[in-house]
């Protein structure tokens, strides 16, 4: 499948069966993170993987978004690790992104589910998974099989007109 395809078929999934990932295709999907581009290549991103009874467990206790996924990553980037520019902006944040769409892109060329969560409290993942102060929470991925009964969100395919999206130099005359 192409690109474009594959895009287009990837949805938020919120329902997931109870069938574990395979050890390889979780592989996979972090061998994406690790390919991901980042500003000037500082690779500030750390992808705290979140599989297993017991971390699954915890992270049901942390947010109601995790629709019965059997595996999870928790986004974060090193503050001392991105780019940072003269007016103060820094990486971080776009890093961890960039990297989070590229692991959901490949869980869905796989046939693996995911959903990108922003519904949890960050100081309490920080405290349940021992997380090191410098390195901030961006965004949960949820991971796992469709249960048959998945279905895209009724917003999944809208979007508005591209002349509302994208603009080009015609924008300066």
């Amino acid at each position: 499948m192409d690109f474009i395809e594959l895009a287009e078929k990837r949805f938020s999934v919120r329902q997931f069966k109870s069938d574990p990932i395979e050890p390889e295709k979780l592989e996979l999907i972090v061998k994406s993170a690790l390919l991901a581009p980042t500003a000037c290549n500082y690779q500030p991103q750390r992808v705290l993987m979140i599989q297993g009874d017991e971390a699954m467990e915890k992270l049901r206790q942390l947010t109601p978004c995790h629709y019965g996924a059997t595996a999870a990553a928790l986004l974060c980037y090193d503050s001392d690790a991105c780019f940072k520019r003269q007016d103060g902006a820094h990486s971080g944040e776009i890093d961890a992104s960039i990297v989070g769409t590229h692991m959901i892109l490949e869980a869905a060329d796989l046939g693996v589910g995911s959903c990108w969560v922003m519904f949890y409290d960050p100081e309490k993942m920080r405290e349940a998974y021992h997380i090191p102060e410098k390195y901030i929470p961006v965004s949960l991925l949820v991971f796992g099989y469709a249960d048959d009964s998945a279905v895209p969100n009724p917003f999944h395919t809208a979007c508005l007109p591209e002349d509302k999206l994208i603009f080009r130099d015609d924008f300066a005359k």
